[in-house]
């Protein structure tokens, strides 16, 4: 990787907060442009006034697929190409899978996996036509593993995860790199303003109190979103860009303790699929 990395243009999705917000500085403050989208422009008028015209609000919905095309057509215009598009816009549903209604799951896809799909559809002839780009996904440790209390959380970021997957290997030829970031917990408003929460039933209020004291200890130190820029700009100026990474300590041992625990019990029970073949 140079040393001397020549100014990029990203698109970056949910920039009022937390990582988008973080991503969207650290971009602008090395001389980056940004189209920065949020649902209330307005929040960026402080990036506006710092940083001029190398940074495009944009008002945005990304369930809104019309809006999401003409979002990414109107930076494209306006800054001659595209560099980096960050799907960062989302947020965390709470609740038991039996809890879920069917609203609550359908608006947690749309926005988690829908809105990502459609921003990235949108970006993709751009980044064919000029042979270069990259495409960041914003995952979760909880788009490789599944916790109690976030099961359609976790559904949407899996779905995210399959379609990237199969992204990265139909753009390749094309220039164009794709990356899943996957984030432990970090102090965000993923589960504070901005997530919503389904309503309880009280058959699981002693599996909510479970839950509850787990939760509090495996986040008790979550770490800070302007540390993760850093990382993501090194992910961003790499040569040959990871499909998969972590961002903080902790997912590494999660995922190895859990597929793990996935290769023994499939060992254990090749007996079974290979019955189900038929060559038993």
């Amino acid at each position: 990787m140079s040393e001397t990395v020549a100014p990029k243009v990203w698109f970056i999705t949910g920039t009022s907060r937390g990582f988008g917000r973080a991503w969207a500085e650290a971009a602008l403050e090395r001389g980056d442009s940004v189209a920065a989208t949020a649902r209330d422009a307005s929040s960026l008028d402080a990036l506006v006034e710092k940083y001029g015209d190398r940074l495009l609000p944009i008002q945005l919905d990304v369930t809104d697929r019309a809006a999401d095309f003409a979002a990414v057509a109107e930076a494209h215009e306006r800054f001659g190409r595209l560099d980096i598009v960050v799907n960062n816009a989302g947020y965390g549903h709470f609740g038991f899978i039996e809890e879920v209604t069917e609203d609550e799951a359908r608006a947690q896809v749309e926005t988690n996996v829908f809105g990502a799909l459609w921003i990235t559809q949108a970006a993709l002839p751009y980044l064919r036509a000029q042979g270069s780009g990259h495409i960041i996904q914003v995952s979760s440790i909880g788009g490789i593993s599944a916790f109690p209390l976030v099961g359609i959380y976790n559904a949407s970021k899996w779905a995210l995860e399959g379609f990237s997957q199969a992204l990265a290997q139909e753009v390749a030829p094309f220039g164009v790199h794709v990356t899943l970031v996957e984030p432990a917990a970090f102090a965000t408003d993923w589960s504070g303003a901005s997530a919503k929460h389904s309503e309880p039933l009280p058959d699981y209020a002693d599996v909510h109190a479970q839950v509850a004291a787990s939760r509090a200890s495996r986040n008790a130190a979550p770490g800070a979103p302007e540390a993760t820029a850093a990382a993501l700009l090194e992910v961003v100026d790499a040569e040959n860009p990871p499909l998969r990474v972590f961002f903080g300590t902790s997912p590494l041992t999660t995922a190895k303790n859990d597929y793990a625990a996935r290769i023994a019990q499939w060992e254990e029970w090749q007996r079974v699929a290979e019955r189900a073949q038929g060559s038993l």
